[in-house]
């Protein structure tokens, strides 16, 4: 094991009297500090088994090394991320890239970690090996039956893979679209795209949710048969009270008003989940909150508004996981970064005074109500983000220890520097 509770219990000793000041002026200053802390100890972000290793782009992959090789090694490397914050307790699969040859074994290596199963991703984006009918030309909206058939049943597959790993939900993401200008109907797409969903949806088990999974672009740059949230919704709405929305912040043209679709997802009953990342562009998968932290804060104060609003638990009644690609730095401390800046984004928005920000609202009161929410964006809230670590057991600094226990030069001793990770 590369890190451990001794390790982990003699870094924390060497930062203690310095993080006890820092937190004890938070403590002073921040109203019902200890209720915050809990929320932050029960919040946990799902880990994807495709972020662990260095990503691609159109041009080629620069491989970082140490590479997890198996979907055991998978595990083990959320399990790091776990030990290290005490916020990354799940793990999502992508099928087939990550298919358990024994999800029992799987599933007991996972909890050795403390680790569960998130939701599972079905993959009809690539033409698998042996696959009979491509998807080149879309998978569920395609207009040959039998690769709709086809796809609908990796889709099915791919739910029963879940459900031996303990898993609770199902995403699905495609990439079907068009190119060119009368290359697709769009309206026999979805339709075909719909049915194909309903096939899907009728295999669910009853404690399962579907999450419909929205693109703006790419690979298609015309049309995305499931484009945006609008989309999502209707598809979400036709099929059932167990399908839902699924918001990837990469997945909207630049400058989209994210958070007011949260408001509204919440509002319909209709958010299921997210997929954090950040962007400059479109869906760059950048570090979390390296671009736009702001935009994540206000992201968030309209997750805890609107959740509050319908008195849902934060830490479990929607779905967070980080979808990120990591081209240029190490894959897990790009994770423990990415985390970090979640649970700093989520403390923020608990810090807002609603009831004045509701006043300022009532009144028109413009500016009140911007300050409102940059006092709460401008508060330096790492320290209560560390105390929530340390109370559960994990590091006051993860990078940072980390990198002082060289964990990736010891991972490239034990797999070697060639390995790769992800299917793509």
């Amino acid at each position: 094991m590369l890190m451990n509770s001794e390790i982990i219990q003699a870094h924390n000793e060497r930062l203690s009297v310095q993080h006890a000041h820092r937190f004890a002026f938070a403590a002073e200053t921040i109203p019902g500090i200890e209720g915050i802390l809990q929320k932050l100890i029960d919040f946990q972000i799902a880990i994807p088994s495709w972020a662990l290793g260095t990503g691609g782009t159109r041009f080629g992959r620069f491989n970082g090394g140490g590479e997890p090789r198996t979907l055991e090694e998978k595990i083990e490397d959320v399990g790091l991320l776990h030990a290290l914050n005490r916020s990354s307790g799940a793990i999502s699969l992508h099928i087939p890239w990550d298919i358990p040859t024994d999800p029992l074994k799987i599933r007991e290596l996972a909890a050795q970690h403390g680790l569960g199963f998130d939701a599972v991703n079905s993959n009809t984006f690539q033409d698998q090996p042996g696959q009979q009918h491509s998807y080149k030309f879309g998978s569920l909206q395609h207009v040959n039956k039998a690769v709709r058939k086809q796809a609908v049943a990796h889709n099915q597959e791919v739910i029963q893979q879940g459900i031996a790993l303990g898993s609770q939900s199902l995403t699905v993401w495609l990439s079907d679209g068009s190119c060119f200008p009368g290359q697709l109907n769009f309206r026999k797409a979805f339709q075909n795209t719909l049915e194909g969903l309903q096939e899907i949806y009728a295999a669910l088990p009853a404690d399962w949710k579907m999450f419909v999974e929205y693109k703006a672009y790419e690979p298609n740059f015309y049309s995305m048969t499931v484009g945006d949230w609008g989309q999502s919704l209707l598809y979400a709405n036709k099929l059932g009270n167990k399908a839902y929305t699924l918001v990837d912040l990469g997945h909207h043209l630049p400058n989209a008003n994210i958070q007011q679709i949260v408001a509204l997802l919440l509002q319909e009953k209709k958010l299921g989940g997210f997929h954090f990342n950040d962007s400059k562009y479109g869906d760059d998968d950048l570090t979390v909150g390296s671009i736009d932290p702001y935009q994540l804060f206000l992201i968030f104060h309209e997750l805890v508004e609107g959740m509050d609003a319908r008195q849902m638990n934060h830490a479990k009644d929607l779905g967070w996981m980080i979808d990120a690609s990591h081209n240029v730095k190490d894959p897990l401390e790009d994770l423990l970064q990415s985390v970090e800046a979640i649970m700093i984004a989520y403390t923020q928005a608990l810090l807002v005074d609603a009831k004045a920000l509701e006043e300022a609202q009532e009144n028109n009161d413009v500016a009140r109500a911007q300050e409102i929410l940059q006092e709460a964006y401008r508060t330096d809230v790492r320290s209560v983000v560390a105390e929530a670590r340390f109370r559960s057991g994990a590091a006051l600094a993860p990078l940072p220890l980390f990198r002082e226990q060289a964990v990736r030069r010891q991972l490239i001793q034990t797999r070697g520097d060639k390995t790769t990770a992800t299917g793509l």
